[in-house]
């Protein structure tokens, strides 16, 4: 009896201890043992799919970069080209035919005459606008002569229309500037209004030429030099212009066209083996070349200065170079 009671008692303590458990554990599970996480669907496998997304960015990015640099384009849109943007004003005007009509225009204007009225009121009839004057301002009286002429200016004002300015040189030795408006239209070009007569350009003010200390007993020296290389230099003696010449020098002489006069001045600088020096000569002219003699029967003769430099070689000098001076020759030796 005793026995029976405590198998009764054992069992109804168990089935007081099964209704005690959580629901979700396990009827296994041991006292003091804790049961390991699930690695299913909630564990992993996020892990992998994490990771495969961050694989897939970066090879995403990497093709892009490659790509921007092969292209040569980034990732922001680019910029609009040249073809697309619009005209700037007068970047489609026809600057170089306008300034070769205004040239041809000018011949025809500057030049009038009574007796060739009829012929250059034809003449302008093909350079301005069906209705004009036919001799734009003219009134018939007097003449006029152009002896020469260039393009000195051209202002683009828009993409039909410009103001060309011509240089001249008129009767009675005047230097003029005269500014023509131009219109461009579908190929065409037409003078679209009066010229205006413009005052020639000013004359710019030289500054005083630097007075510097010259060399006196260069100057002697190549006094006695100098007549012999300019010889040479006039007549075209490259055998003798050889022998004033510097090391890798080469001068060409003039070939005859003028024949030496006279040194007659020359200012060399105080300085070190190698100098600029001005030298003044005195040509004579050939009368083979467009002149004739005088009325005394002397050849026309021409006074020019040039630019030489010189080096030190071996007790003498030698030239380097020949030009124009630059400008006016400071006070050397007669």
């Amino acid at each position: 009896m005793v026995r029976r009671a405590l198998l009764e008692r054992s069992d109804q303590l168990t089935a007081d201890d099964d209704e005690a458990l959580p629901p979700l554990r396990p009827q296994s599970a041991r006292a003091g043992h804790t049961a390991a996480p699930w690695r299913g669907s909630g564990g992993r496998w996020l892990v992998w799919v994490a990771r495969a997304v961050a694989w897939a960015v970066l090879l995403l990015i990497g093709y892009r970069g490659v790509l921007a640099i092969v292209e040569g384009t980034g990732t922001t849109p680019p910029a609009a080209t040249p073809a697309s943007a619009p005209p700037s004003a007068g970047s489609q005007f026809p600057v170089t035919a306008a300034e070769a009509y205004a040239l041809e225009f000018g011949d025809v204007y500057l030049n009038f005459s009574p007796s060739t009225a009829a012929a250059r009121s034809r003449d302008l009839a093909s350079f301005v606008a069906p209705g004009a004057d036919s001799q734009l301002g003219w009134n018939g009286a007097g003449s006029q002569r152009v002896f020469d002429e260039q393009v000195s200016a051209i202002r683009v004002t828009g993409a039909h229309t410009a103001v060309v300015t011509l240089l001249a040189r008129v009767s009675g030795g005047r230097l003029i500037e005269l500014g023509v408006p131009v219109y461009a239209a579908g190929g065409g070009l037409t003078v679209s209004g009066n010229p205006a007569l413009l005052p020639g350009p000013a004359r710019a003010v030289q500054p005083a030429a630097s007075q510097q200390t010259s060399d006196q007993a260069t100057e002697t020296e190549l006094q006695g030099q100098l007549p012999a290389f300019f010889a040479a230099y006039g007549s075209g003696d490259e055998a003798t212009l050889a022998r004033f010449a510097a090391p890798g020098a080469h001068i060409s002489g003039l070939g005859g066209g003028v024949t030496f006069s006279a040194i007659d001045s020359v200012y060399a600088p105080a300085g070190g083996s190698t100098r600029q020096i001005s030298v003044t000569v005195t040509w004579q002219l050939a009368a083979g070349a467009g002149t004739s003699a005088g009325v005394s029967g002397a050849p026309a003769e021409l006074q020019m200065t040039y630019q030489l430099t010189i080096v030190r070689q071996d007790g003498s000098w030698d030239v380097q170079s020949i030009g124009a001076a630059t400008q006016a020759q400071p006070q050397g030796s007669p």
